[in-house]
């Protein structure tokens, strides 16, 4: 049997492999910044700021750390939304070789808590509106300099000057306590010196997953990881022009997935980065009329958004010509829909943040497979194994995924069982169950089987039980996802009340509310007399799950 059926079936400018950078990450703006200085590097809310103003500013806040202290190796969490303060202190910080966390601006404050402290971040940079939540918890992690990024600071002029006025002058900076304005950093001098001494297989980043476990665990990420998989994505999507695209950035760029396609990937183009805070439809279907970008990488719920928008046709938002699809299935419908309504090819892949992230694309101009995540990526190997025995399964029998390559992960940091556990001879264990035909295109049979998947992010049922079990009036506590039209998932959760109490769903969500990020909240709230369990007392969320598809 030919162990890569797939490589037939790549698109005829595809390379079967990619070369191995011998660069760091800080190299991809310096390189654009070099061959496109004048060029657009990002565009928000009408501000432009070129690749040279983008390396200079890196630049600056790159000194900036090292006279603060900051070294090679130290930890530097990002908690920003998609604002040109991300851009600048991810390339900033990686200049000086040290390394990036980043954060989910979303997160709560224990939450926040537990992913600091796990990576020993002792700088943050963050939001200017999520500063109070990292206020409340700083003296319970290593954080000692906090540096506040404030949205105004990047807007025209005019936005500036009416957002000044409205916030009576914004944030207030105290150095004193260690807590910095990110625009007084900017300001200093860029400095002459090289980059730090960096070499490839140096950890960049560290990538928080919570795995198959619900425990948020960062995947160690090196230079050379995340440079292949971005240099892997350009590869695959072989009808980009450098220096010609603009990129729709609605994906975050604290996720992995947003981080390759976008935030690595418009500067290897040196093109330009659409940035948004957030997806909100009005908003994403204006900015794509007005300012015409040319590839888009989603999830399956922004694209079936934007097929349901009234003023989504052919001239507001055809500019779009490449786009795919990971986080979780693509369904026909709406992968159908949106290539008629735009022109674009819409086509699945898949993923995961030990991967950096991406491992399967379907063929952007040959044969895919609806239903499909498609092919191995070049340099990638997969193969489907015995979830026990971790034997290797011919074509069209169910196992787990398993996937090698230079995009894979070093290690979990600080986390050696459970490095052991997803590591073996290069290969990673995805924990997802799937079947491969005998073409070498791969299908997702089952992701994980408890995690729920919502708008593309993972949300993990262990993490929701445990603060509901947290209530005075709760005994026991279940949560699964349910079929959402616009989210995939959404979450559903099912309690037994302790004797003699009742609890309302109110109740449930007011207690949650400062305890999960706004995404993770029960969206259903059902009381039960008692859970299903097996005979070993074990709850049995399968049947809760065949119940609610019975619906």
């Amino acid at each position: 049997m030919n162990e890569q059926p797939w490589l037939r079936h790549y698109d005829a400018e595809v390379p079967r492999e990619v070369a191995l950078p011998a660069d760091h990450l800080y190299g991809l703006l310096e390189r654009a910044a070099r061959s496109h200085p004048r060029g657009t590097a990002t565009l928000f809310y009408g501000a432009r700021l070129d690749y040279r103003g983008l390396k200079r500013a890196a630049d600056a806040f790159a000194g900036s750390l090292a006279a603060l202290g900051v070294q090679r190796g130290d930890r530097v969490a990002l908690i920003l939304p998609n604002i040109p303060a991300y851009p600048i202190a991810h390339f900033g910080t990686l200049r000086i070789g040290a390394v990036l966390v980043p954060t989910n601006p979303l997160y709560v404050e224990r939450e926040l808590e537990h992913q600091l402290r796990d990576a020993g971040a002792e700088t943050a940079v963050i939001f200017d509106k999520l500063y109070p939540r990292l206020a409340a918890v700083r003296e319970r992690t290593p954080v000692k300099r906090v540096i506040v990024a404030e949205a105004r600071t990047f807007l025209p002029p005019l936005l500036r000057l009416v957002l000044w006025i409205k916030e009576r002058g914004g944030f207030r900076p105290n150095p004193a306590q260690g807590v910095l304005r990110l625009a007084d950093l900017l300001r200093g001098p860029a400095g002459d010196s090289d980059p730090a001494p960096v070499s490839p297989d140096d950890t960049a980043i560290l990538l928080y997953s919570g795995g198959t476990t619900g425990v948020s665990k960062g995947a160690e990420l090196t230079h050379r990881n995340a440079l292949v998989n971005v240099a892997q994505v350009r590869a695959w999507l072989w009808q980009m022009q450098d220096r010609q695209e603009t990129i729709l950035c609605a994906l975050p760029f604290f996720h992995s997935y947003g981080m390759t396609t976008a935030l690595h990937l418009a500067p290897l183009l040196a093109s330009t980065m659409l940035l948004l805070p957030r997806f909100d439809l009005n908003e994403v279907v204006a900015r794509i009329g007005k300012h015409r970008p040319t590839i888009f990488c989603g999830v399956p719920s922004m694209y079936n958004a934007i097929n349901h928008h009234p003023k989504a046709n052919r001239e507001t938002v055809g500019s779009i010509r490449l786009c795919v699809s990971g986080g979780s299935g693509l369904p026909e419908e709406v992968q159908k829909r949106f290539e008629s309504l735009t022109g674009a090819s819409l086509v699945e892949g898949y993923g995961l943040s030990e991967a950096s992230p991406v491992t399967h694309v379907n063929p952007m101009a040959g044969r895919r497979k609806l239903g499909s995540i498609g092919l191995p990526i070049p340099g990638t190997e997969a193969r489907i194994v015995d979830p026990l025995t971790r034997s290797p399964l011919g074509p069209g029998h169910e196992g787990e995924l398993a996937v090698r390559g230079p995009q894979v992960m070093r290690r979990y940091w600080n986390r050696p069982e459970e490095t052991a556990a997803a590591l073996h001879d290069g290969w990673l264990l995805t924990g997802d169950i799937a079947v491969m035909d005998e073409e070498g295109y791969f299908r997702i049979v089952d992701r994980r089987k408890d995690v729920i998947i919502s708008a593309g992010m993972n949300i993990y049922p262990r993490e929701i039980e445990e603060v509901l079990l947290q209530h005075p009036k709760v005994m026991e506590a279940a949560v699964i996802g349910i079929p959402s039209r616009l989210r995939e998932e959404v979450v559903k959760a099912f309690l037994v009340a302790r004797p003699g109490e009742t609890v309302t769903r109110a109740e449930v969500l007011e207690f949650c509310r400062d305890k999960l990020a706004r995404y993770k909240l029960p969206r259903e709230v059902e009381l039960r007399d008692a859970l299903p369990k097996s005979i070993v007392g074990k709850v049995l969320k399968r049947v809760l799950r065949e119940e609610e598809r019975s619906r």
